[in-house]
């Protein structure tokens, strides 16, 4: 129920705040609004106020704004205010609105988490300095070493390990280059991203040189027993290096009475403890119960930033910048497969996404709703009829000639627009399924 109703909040914010762009710069300009309405198919519930009628829709994946003299087929008066009867500018206007409140939205809504409050891995920012090597990793193969700064990846410049883990993110399954400087000498290996997680996010298994430590420990508890020590810094678990809070605790929390031997950094110098975690029993609330727990809190080097208002206005325009740049990068690597499809999304991995945000928190929420709408704004942009940027592209071509298409021209240009629209629905529904496990085992193929 968390997940339905986390998913029918973003994406009815979303789809009212980017048909209100047309509504109300159509008022704006004077053309009759004949329906406002969020989703589509049967109506649900609705009322009418002057011209329009608004109303709540049966299927909540879209909405859409009715203006008299929309279409060139539709029964025309000649009246100022039908929307072919306005100027090329004035209905550039109304299609430019929609996606631009997205856009707006993204900003406003970014800005507000931002200034939240936030916690960002101070390693994101630094250069990236391979810290580990996975065994067995892409990166292993390639002969990437500790220590290797990390120039380049696919030919784009990257100067942090956000730059780079974004470089890599987008190109699972894709033969990368990727340019290292070592001991003074650059040269560049050929290296292919594996997909991880359900989203196929490409890794090539190179990790920073920073750890976790240990924020404080609980009296009685088996890491007091063991001789753990807030400030210390833990390395390995096992032999396996730790570089992530959720690292530590997924090694511990599998072991529940069972040795485990810590491999610490104490005051400078290098230590191996022998742990003996308890099973959980309300010790460690965020863990299930009969889980290994210690009984620590555990803390990254981060970076906490909680700006006022313009500040977070300005950053908020950054990040989204950054972002839009990104999407735009994405879009190309699509064309040109650099990026496999498997990494769109549906409305069945939205609504995952939602609910799993919605159960941490409204900021992770607000947060993901903000990037959702950057990405409609953008998306609907693109010169693509049907969309929005596909009318304005029509617009723009008319204009160049200096005279209106045919409706059996537009058509076929929409029929097109429809076409790719509908192929890329099939290819998002069809990735959403596969990450349903059960459906997934009923795709031979996939096996």
């Amino acid at each position: 129920m968390t997940t339905l109703l986390a998913f029918l909040f973003v994406l009815g914010v979303l789809i009212f705040v980017h048909e209100l762009g047309h509504f109300v710069m159509a008022r704006r300009v004077g053309v009759r609004v004949l329906k406002f309405s969020l989703g589509f198919g049967p109506r649900l519930v609705g009322f009418k106020r002057g011209d329009t009628e608004y109303v709540v829709s049966a299927i909540p994946l879209g909405g859409y704004v009715k203006m008299a003299g929309e279409n060139p087929d539709d029964p025309r008066s000649g009246r100022d205010d039908e929307f072919l009867s306005k100027s090329k500018w004035e209905r550039f206007q109304i299609l430019i609105m929609g996606p631009l409140m997205n856009l707006i939205l993204a900003v406003v809504v970014t800005a507000g988490v931002l200034m939240n409050g936030a916690e960002i891995p101070a390693f994101q920012s630094k250069p990236p300095v391979i810290g580990q090597v996975m065994p067995g990793s892409p990166a292993e193969r390639a002969g990437l070493r500790v220590g290797d700064l990390i120039l380049s990846v696919g030919g784009r410049d990257v100067h942090t390990w956000e730059d780079f883990f974004i470089g890599v993110g987008t190109r699972a399954g894709t033969a990368t280059e990727v340019t290292v400087l070592r001991a003074g000498k650059q040269f560049t290996v050929p290296v292919t991203p594996t997909p991880q997680t359900r989203f196929e996010v490409g890794d090539i298994g190179v990790l920073p040189d920073s750890h976790p430590h240990v924020a404080s420990v609980r009296p009685g508890s088996p890491a007091e027993r063991d001789g753990l020590k807030a400030s210390d810094v833990i390395f390995r678990v096992d032999g396996a290096t730790t570089t992530f809070t959720r690292d530590f605790i997924e090694a511990i929390s599998k072991k529940p009475k069972t040795p485990v031997k810590v491999d610490i950094e104490r005051a400078g110098v290098m230590q191996q403890l022998t742990l003996v975690p308890e099973a959980n029993t309300g010790g460690c609330p965020s863990l299930p119960a009969g889980a290994g727990c210690i009984g620590i809190t555990i803390g990254e080097d981060v970076t906490r930033i909680k700006p006022g208002p313009v500040d977070a206005l300005a950053l908020s325009f950054k990040r989204n910048y950054e972002s839009a740049g990104l999407i735009f990068r994405t879009i190309g690597q699509l064309i040109t497969r650099e990026t496999s499809t498997r990494q769109l999304m549906g409305p069945l991995a939205i609504a995952q996404l939602s609910g799993e945000s919605a159960q941490q928190g409204w900021v992770p929420l607000f947060a993901l709703m903000a990037s959702i709408s950057l990405n409609l704004g953008l998306l609907n942009l693109l010169p693509i009829p049907v969309l929005d940027g596909g009318h304005i592209f029509i617009m723009g071509l008319e204009g160049l000639a200096r005279r209106d298409f045919s409706i059996r021209v537009k058509e076929k240009m929409f029929l097109a627009g429809f076409a790719v629209l509908l192929m890329l629905m099939v290819t998002v529904i069809y990735n959403d399924l596969t990450r349903i496990p059960i459906i997934e085992r009923l795709m031979p193929w996939r096996n």
